[in-house]
């Protein structure tokens, strides 16, 4: 069982600084969103750079890129500005904005998808795991993570909320993006800063997921993601200018 004393203690002194002031909030979120949507589709193989995404979010055509690249730039802006509406509106966890997310996800992309379950059965390149049947196991995860979502540490929801999402593989395709997000929902919920897990980490990332789904170990994820919770407060503590605390 992870501690995440260090976690809840850093939520306690952010939130000590609350409201924040609004060109801080406006900074922070220019750079979140950026820095969340290049690392997000760079996992997924999207090869914009992070100054091309910076250029694709502001309506610039990149030279050599595809525009399926510039699309999966756009669409995950408008997918995080999504869950920053269902944040602050304080919308119940429901399969409809699961598809509502997606369906941004893959807007300009593949249409006759966008949204929907997939419909015939589907492995992973290169891992251990194949996804069982979407539509039979995805009533059980709404149910898992409305009982769950009270009774986890937001941190440990998100993770496990990520790899059960992963696992189930529910989306023809965009489904690390839309568990990505979700992760992220739970976090902003619960008042934790949205983590970034960068494309460096992406083979630690897979093999945390592959030992989850076959071997029902989380533990690495968890580790994996407690790490990326605690590094995602250091943009605040930063903007804030203030000494960045350190672990106990």
């Amino acid at each position: 069982m992870l501690d995440f004393e260090q976690l809840n203690a850093l939520k306690i002194r952010l939130d000590a600084f609350r409201p924040l002031p609004p060109e801080v909030v406006a900074n922070l979120h220019e750079d979140l969103v950026l820095r969340w949507t290049y690392n997000s589709n760079a996992i997924e193989g999207n090869t914009l750079t992070l100054m091309e995404t910076k250029v694709a979010l502001e309506g610039v055509t990149v030279g050599g890129k595809t525009l399926r690249e510039h699309f999966e730039a756009l669409n995950h802006r408008d997918a995080i500005a999504y869950v920053e509406a269902v944040v602050q509106n304080d919308e119940p966890f429901s399969s409809r904005m699961l598809r509502n997310i997606h369906a941004l996800i893959l807007k300009n992309i593949d249409e006759n998808n966008a949204g929907a379950w997939r419909r015939y059965n589907v492995t992973i390149a290169g891992a251990r795991h194949v996804p069982p049947d979407a539509l039979e196991q995805m009533a059980a995860f709404v149910r898992w993570h409305e009982e769950s979502d009270h009774v986890l540490h937001p941190v440990e929801l998100a993770a496990r909320a990520h790899v059960d999402l992963v696992k189930i593989h529910p989306f023809s395709d965009g489904n690390g993006r839309t568990a990505r997000l979700l992760m992220n929902l739970d976090l902003m919920r619960h008042g934790f800063p949205p983590v970034v897990l960068p494309v460096e980490k992406r083979l630690d990332y897979y093999t945390a997921l592959d030992t989850a789904h076959v071997d029902g170990d989380y533990a690495p994820f968890l580790r994996l993601m407690t790490e990326l919770a605690e590094k995602a407060f250091t943009p605040y503590w930063h903007a804030l200018g203030i000494t960045i605390p350190h672990a106990k």
